[in-house]
């Protein structure tokens, strides 16, 4: 491997001999690349068609776009030159430019780029599609804010790219990245229907609860091990980040838009589950409904709060939510300086659910996912009496290593990714 890293720097420098502007581009590749790991992968790894032309993943910030892409390009490309990895923010491209600079790689052999940060570079997908029609055999893999417009951008590349979205980690990737225990992910159907086989196994292996009160705190995003005692504060930069650069990079706001939606979200934190009124709402912003919608609906694409609706949720056609939700476990001790169980439950269930499935506000029980299985989540004393009629209904209870019917332990939703 090292000789592949003198190797990649033996014909970079080659290249930056010619044209020497294009060395920090060069040496922060190099960085970046011999200091990713690669013991652990999140769960999309495995999922991409790595061979497709052009290929989207986009995901809040601290997930682990920028990993992924490092990863892939550290274990695939013997010769490292044959790859770059750019972030499409980096101030070199204030006085450089992105399509001289593909031009010239693509000159120099080459053949895969992986860009990060596209919607922080304006006309973003005009480029894009302009290298997948100029370079027919050049391969691009690009990250992005969960708020890129891909079907509303200026050019279409929906009929080009293969779209990915990466969500924060799964309890199942915790306990991975933790190094407790390895356990691979279970479709929902076989979790309702061997739920307690499948809880006696793991809790064989590890005392289950304890690591799942963690990651209720910590669990959510790998940068946890970076920065350990900090790991709140750097949630709260997080979310600044999001909401004061990437939300007027991604989407067509104005600094007082910004100002509000910091306003609804310590709102939201204040009262979760927030039960919306839209009318209350937008007069407590000093807003009009309409703007209220909107910037309910990017909170919840900026993968800050999860907006739960009676019918199934869409971006075109903007609905009053049912209720509002943080997005994760972790923004609750994050931002809230008062936890309520029954709001982490909910919250935690919601987050686990969602990448996966449609999950809507149902008229009896908590959530109904799919159209088709209807649960209630609570405590160990929670009975079946409010939803025991209704076929396929299930509780999801905390507190339990393991259940028994349709009682099934809250923790092992986290395996589902």
């Amino acid at each position: 491997m090292q000789n592949s890293y003198y190797l990649c720097a033996r014909v970079i420098n080659n290249i930056c001999m010619e044209q020497t502007d294009l060395q920090p581009i060069f040496n922060t590749y190099r960085r970046r690349l011999a200091e990713v790991k690669t013991d652990f992968k999140r769960y999309l790894y495995k999922k991409i068609e790595w061979g497709d032309r052009l290929i989207g993943i986009c995901g809040a910030r601290g997930v682990g776009k920028t990993t992924l892409l490092l990863q892939y390009i550290k274990e695939n490309f013997p010769d490292k030159s044959k790859a770059l990895w750019v972030s499409l923010d980096n101030l070199w491209f204030k006085t450089n430019s992105l399509s001289e600079l593909v031009e010239y790689l693509y000159n120099h052999g080459i053949t895969n780029l992986f860009f990060d940060e596209v919607h922080k570079f304006k006309d973003w997908s005009l480029y894009l599609k302009n290298f997948y029609d100029s370079y027919p055999d050049l391969k691009i893999v690009y990250t992005g804010s969960s708020m890129l417009e891909i079907d509303n951008s200026k050019s279409d590349l929906s009929r080009r790219q293969v779209l990915y979205t990466l969500g924060n980690m799964s309890f199942r990737e915790y306990l991975e990245f933790s190094k407790v225990l390895n356990f691979n992910a279970i479709a929902l159907s076989d979790l309702l229907e061997n739920h307690v086989d499948i809880a006696m196994e793991i809790t064989s292996k590890t005392k289950i609860l304890k690591h799942f009160s963690d990651y209720l705190q910590f669990g959510c995003y790998p940068f946890v091990k970076e920065v350990k005692g900090g790991y709140f504060t750097r949630l709260n930069s997080v979310i600044q980040l999001v909401i004061e650069s990437d939300m007027p990079a991604s989407t067509d706001i104005s600094y007082a838009t910004v100002e509000k939606t910091k306003k609804l979200l310590m709102l939201i934190v204040g009262n979760v589950p927030f039960e919306v009124n839209i009318s209350k709402l937008a007069e407590a912003l000093g807003a009009t409904r309409d703007s209220t919608l909107r910037m309910l609906y990017t909170l919840d694409k900026a993968n800050i709060v999860s907006l739960l609706t009676k019918e199934t949720k869409t971006y075109k056609h903007l609905t009053a939510p049912s209720k509002v939700y943080l997005y994760n476990t972790n923004l609750m001790y994050a931002l809230s300086g008062k936890i309520e169980i029954g709001n982490l439950r909910e919250t935690f269930f919601l987050n686990q659910l969602q990448f996966l499935f449609d999950v809507c506000y149902p008229k009896q029980g908590d959530f109904f996912v799919d159209n088709k299985f209807l649960f209630e989540v609570g405590g160990q004393n929670k009975t079946y009496d409010q939803i025991k009629n209704i076929p396929q209904s299930y509780l999801a209870i905390d507190g339990i290593e393991s259940g028994f019917g349709n009682r099934v332990p809250l923790w092992i939703f986290g395996f589902l990714y």
